[in-house]
């Protein structure tokens, strides 16, 4: 068990403020280099530093290291040492990057456990590869190879309006009947792909190619360090398996190539579980049938294609972990949608039934409410302890402290109790550094502040991991209804948009409604336990459950809703009536709808209906129900646990509006407030109407409240707390600047030449390192390309120069230059070679320093010759030192050093590309003694240390974003703003000219045509508008 202190029979106040190592985050922490026992020294202690409680160690793109040889595993084992010297947790993943189960290519290696899929094509394939072999990516994409063989061939007979008038199976020999279009069902065995390090992905519907990965991978962790798992290892993590993801037809009569999963036994395990032939009726999968749309035979494959895969891969890993005493964790693919969930893994939560934390996967820190729900549901009802996020991930640079806390808050609603921040680099080195930033670790200048938001969510788990969840409300999940128009885009899309607003907009209601909700999974409960009362699925009893215009259901989920409408249940039919039962018409559920509730599906009538079952009710000042928050809510023996926070973004991220909410439960109940950031916890004044307690608030737009409800009633009253007179205090306009590190000028537009070549004309560093592999017939650096260990020690073939041209308005004595490969690189400076060795680093410790002779006013010439190979990354450098920088459409020029800065975008005062700490300081005359009010209410900066005469700290990073000091003496003092920095002007997409691309992956560095510009693209920086102050005289 993880969290053993929650059988404690109260959570401790102790347990609260300095919550242990299990209750902290552990981010993934990306071996990309070749890791070494020092860099290991350092960022374990860093984690701690941070207020991590561990770490997640994830092989990444630039991993140099054997994946599994006895060098990793050392490596590996010396790591957990490391944390367990610290009392923190060593977390395991189980592959060489992602997607889990082809265990680095050693697994692929063998074409016997190589992902399959069917080719239904329009068209005999002849031999060999096609020509559109497909895209490598890092994901179960089909690659097209000449393994294939033919399975059946088809007729097919198709009306004006795409429908399917007949089709015929033919055997060998037979003729195409007239009229009728010829179509071809192969079996093919994917390709290399060079993401899975030049071999494929793992046929995840194949027990057999599983084995073989928990033999590479999880035998060998449990052979090196088996006796810790359970105690300081306590889960792997793998990492969204998938298979083969389905395609369908666009217009109804293209003539083009179609694929979905499919393995060798497919055919035999079809017709075992079914009783008939599945490749006779296959052209059901991809047309509707003229006189009878729904397909039995198309229902029936995308139920076996999920259950091969869930049984195949999440089954057999789980019964691994169990049988070796260490926990199953992570996450699936693509789970947020109908569509996206059918095409990757069937559906999500089948899948979920052995995990036992089951995860999620939150990207661009988005809002994917089903995703989270989705999981919750299947931790509520298989009695799971927690459940894990990574989360963070394609946030870029310059995500914020605010950030962190809304995406982590509106997660913790929602059931996430461990926190796998994605990404903490080991190394910047290369192509590592556009690994889907932001970088959590000390490559950010603001990691050493990090502490506050890991205490904060660290506490928040102290509370919700308690207990059982309170939720009354049951919805039947509609995916299987979804698979019966997976057909062409044409005859289905109208159904299937429709189906996708349903989904999202019943969530939406229900959650935002507070209304809390769990899904119920029909796949998952035909194997879960009735209960003796109630609607049961597992652990969980539900008081009403909501069938939302479902076109199908099981006949299990018939009988169980029957046996509960029966008992008294309420069930609400919303929307549509089924009208089959798994895919066969039937009126068993119409029946059924006649004897229960039948609703449109409406948010204002559900709500209504709902309203009996309603547990907490947040209004406005106006009386109206808010919209915005998500909450949870606990059963801690007689105490109950409630959790609130923001499920929406903030419209505006500075928004400074304060909301004067009503809370209300039913029950009475005296109530502690458990302040999570701060860690201190008090009993609040509430009021009693009508059964109900109740208690105001005022809300942020980044707050959260934790509440701890027990039994009796309060005895205190609200007070309001006196004021003394106000006057403002005048700030300076601009303010004297001391920069934490020295500024920055890359250097990443170079005139290059191959060996002896010519000089070719200035192009931008990633731009001409391509260029160059092109014609040496080197891989492409891009998304996807092959781990550097699988080649070896490389020989260097070529030699690569770089010329940069740096004008300058001034002379400056003092440079530094900052490159990677330092120690293979030749450096000319103004034309003399510096021999002085690299010292120090700049950002990461593999972008080491060399001391440069003085720039001169006027042109400065930098030129490079690099050793070459095809494992050799020629990167930006960045020259270092004591000057401004003005920059003018692609071209930069060095100018007088930074000593003043007036408040506004930094980037156009003299720091366009500075990513470090500054702080302003600021003489303050004060008239009285009294308190001192500091706002600064819009920034771009992570968060703001406020300091007072050097000695009293406040941290600023959400609204009100304000800082208070009491008991300031009239006179003179100083006022220092700390502006925390990011990385995103200095390393992020300086020419990517796009508005809308939010994906900060490897190819957002490398954008073409109208989203790719040469002029430099910059992003706001610091306080952006002059702060002010504000004393108020003691009453």
């Amino acid at each position: 068990m993880l969290y053993q202190k929650k059988l404690e029979e109260t959570l401790s106040e102790e347990l609260f403020k300095n919550p242990s190592g299990e209750y902290r985050g552990a981010p993934f922490w990306a071996w990309n280099c070749k890791v070494t026992k020092e860099q290991i020294d350092d960022q374990t202690e860093i984690f701690l530093r941070m207020g991590m409680g561990g770490a997640h160690i994830h092989c990444r793109t630039g991993m140099n290291i054997p994946y599994m040889s006895d060098e990793f595993l050392d490596q590996v084992s010396y790591a957990h040492e490391k944390f367990r010297e610290k009392g923190m947790l060593t977390w395991l993943y189980d592959e060489d990057r992602w997607p889990s189960g082809y265990g680095g290519g050693f697994v692929t290696k063998d074409p016997e456990f190589r992902m399959r899929f069917l080719v239904f094509s329009p068209e005999e394939i002849p031999e060999g590869v096609p020509e559109d072999r497909g895209r490598d990516v890092s994901a179960a994409v089909i690659i097209r190879s000449a393994s294939r063989k033919l399975l059946k061939r088809y007729g097919v007979l198709l009306n004006a309006d795409g429908t399917m008038e007949d089709y015929r199976a033919l055997e060998d020999g037979e003729e195409i009947p007239e009229g009728y279009d010829p179509w071809y069902a192969y079996l093919e065995i994917s390709g290399d792909n060079v993401w899975f390090n030049n071999q494929a992905y793992v046929n995840t519907l194949d027990e057999k190619a599983i084995a073989r990965f928990l033999e590479v991978t999880h035998e060998k962790y449990g052979e090196k360090m088996g006796e810790y798992f359970g105690k300081d290892i306590p889960a792997i993590f793998t990492d969204e398996p998938q298979f083969a993801h389905k395609t369908r037809l666009g217009r109804a009569h293209d003539r083009k190539a179609q694929f979905i999963p499919y393995t060798d036994d497919f055919e035999e395990t079809y017709e075992a579980a079914y009783g008939e032939e599945f490749l006779k009726y296959l052209p059901e999968v991809f047309w509707e049938r003229a006189e009878e749309p729904v397909s039995e035979t198309r229902y029936r494959y995308h139920d076996h294609i999920a259950e091969r895969f869930a049984r195949a891969y999440a089954d057999q890993t789980g019964s691994w972990c169990t049988g070796h005493g260490i926990a199953l964790t992570g996450h699936m693919m693509e789970e947020p949608t109908l569509k996206s969930q059918t095409a990757a893994l069937g559906e999500a939560m089948r899948s979920y039934r052995s995990f036992h934390i089951p995860g999620i996967d939150i990207l661009c820190d988005s809002r994917e409410l089903t995703t989270a729900k989705q999981a919750q549901s299947a931790v509520h009802q298989y009695g799971r302890e927690g459940m894990v996020s990574e989360i963070y991930g394609v946030t870029n640079w310059d995500f914020d402290f605010r950030g962190h806390k809304l995406a982590g808050d509106w997660q913790a609603a929602l059931g996430v109790t461990m926190r796998v921040h994605h990404l903490a680099w080991v190394s910047m080195e290369g192509e590592a550094k556009r690994d889907y930033p932001a970088c959590i670790g000390y490559q950010s200048p603001w990691f050493e502040e990090y502490k506050l938001i890991e205490d904060y969510f660290a506490r928040v788990n102290t509370a919700l991991v308690r207990g059982k969840p309170v939720v009354r409300i049951g919805v039947i999940h509609p995916v299987e209804s979804y698979w019966l128009k997976w057909g062409s885009e044409e005859t289905t899309y109208a159904d299937r948009e429709a189906m996708e607003e349903k989904f999202d907009s019943l969530i939406k209601w229900l959650l935002y409604g507070l209304q809390d909700f769990d899904y119920i999974a029909e796949s998952l409960l035909e194997e879960l336990p009735e209960g003796e009362k109630g609607f049961t699925a597992g652990k969980m009893r539900y008081d009403v459950i909501l069938v939302p215009d479902c076109l199908t259901l099981r006949e299990n989920t018939v009988m169980r809703l029957e046996a509960f409408a029966k008992e008294g249940g309420n069930v609400i039919f919303m929307g549509g009536v089924p009208e089959y039962v798994a895919a066969r018409k039937n009126d068993r559920a119409a029946k059924l709808a006649g004897q229960c509730m039948k609703i449109p599906f409406e948010k204002r009538e559900l709500m209504r209906r709902l309203e009996p079952y309603r547990m907490l009710d947040i209004r406005n000042q106006a009386g109206i129900p808010t919209d915005h928050f998500l909450y949870q809510m606990r059963e801690d023996g007689e105490n109950r646990w409630i959790f609130l926070a923001h499920g929406r973004k903030p419209e505006k991220p500075d928004s400074m509006e304060k909301e004067k909410l009503t809370i209300s439960v039913s029950g009475i109940w005296r109530v502690d407030f458990y302040d999570a950031l701060s860690g201190n916890v008090g009993e609040i004044p509430v009021f009693y109407k009508e059964n109900r307690t109740v208690w105001e608030i005022t809300s942020y737009a980044c707050d959260s409240f934790l509440y701890c409800l027990k039994p009796g009633r309060c005895t205190l009253h609200k007070t309001v707390k006196a004021t003394g007179r106000q006057q403002a205090v005048k700030l300076p306009e601009s303010a004297r600047v001391t920069l934490e590190e020295d500024n920055v000028l890359p250097l990443d537009m170079a005139e290059f030449r191959l060996d002896d070549g010519e000089w070719s004309e200035k192009e931008e560093i990633l731009r001409l390192d391509n260029q160059i592999r092109e014609e040496l017939g080197y891989p492409r650096r891009a998304d996807a390309y092959a781990q550097p260990w699988i080649y070896g020690k490389q020989e260097y073939e070529h030699r690569v120069s770089l010329r940069f041209h740096i004008n300058s308005e001034i002379d400056i004595t003092d440079v530094r230059l900052a490159l990677e490969n330092a120690d293979i690189t030749e450096v000319f400076w103004n034309n003399r070679k510096i021999e002085d060795p690299a010292e120090g680093y700049y950002v990461d410790k593999q972008i080491r320093t060399v001391k440069l002779d003085g720039v001169k006013t006027g042109e400065n010439i930098l030129e490079v010759h690099i050793p070459y190979h095809a494992n050799v990354n020629v990167e930006a450098m960045y020259l270092l030192g004591d000057f401004g920088v003005k920059v003018g459409g692609c071209t930069a020029v060095l100018t007088e050093p930074v000593r003043e800065l007036a408040f506004g975008d930094i980037c156009t005062q003299g720091l366009p590309f500075y990513g470090g700490n500054l702080t302003l300081h600021m003489p303050v005359e004060i008239r009285q003694d009294g308190t001192l009010s500091v706002w600064v209410t819009k920034f771009r900066s992570p968060l703001i240390e406020v300091t007072l005469n050097g000695t009293e700290k406040r941290k600023i990073f959400k609204s009100p974003c304000q800082a208070e000091f009491e008991g300031v003496k009239k006179g003179s003092c100083e006022l220092a703003l700390k502006v925390f920095g990011n990385r995103k002007n200095t390393f992020g997409q300086l020419h990517n000219c796009s508005d809308t691309q939010t994906w900060c992956g490897p190819d957002a560095w490398r954008t073409t045509g109208e989203n790719w510009a040469y002029e430099y693209q910059l992003t706001q920086t610091g306080i952006l508008v002059s702060p002010y102050a504000v004393l108020t005289e003691e009453p």
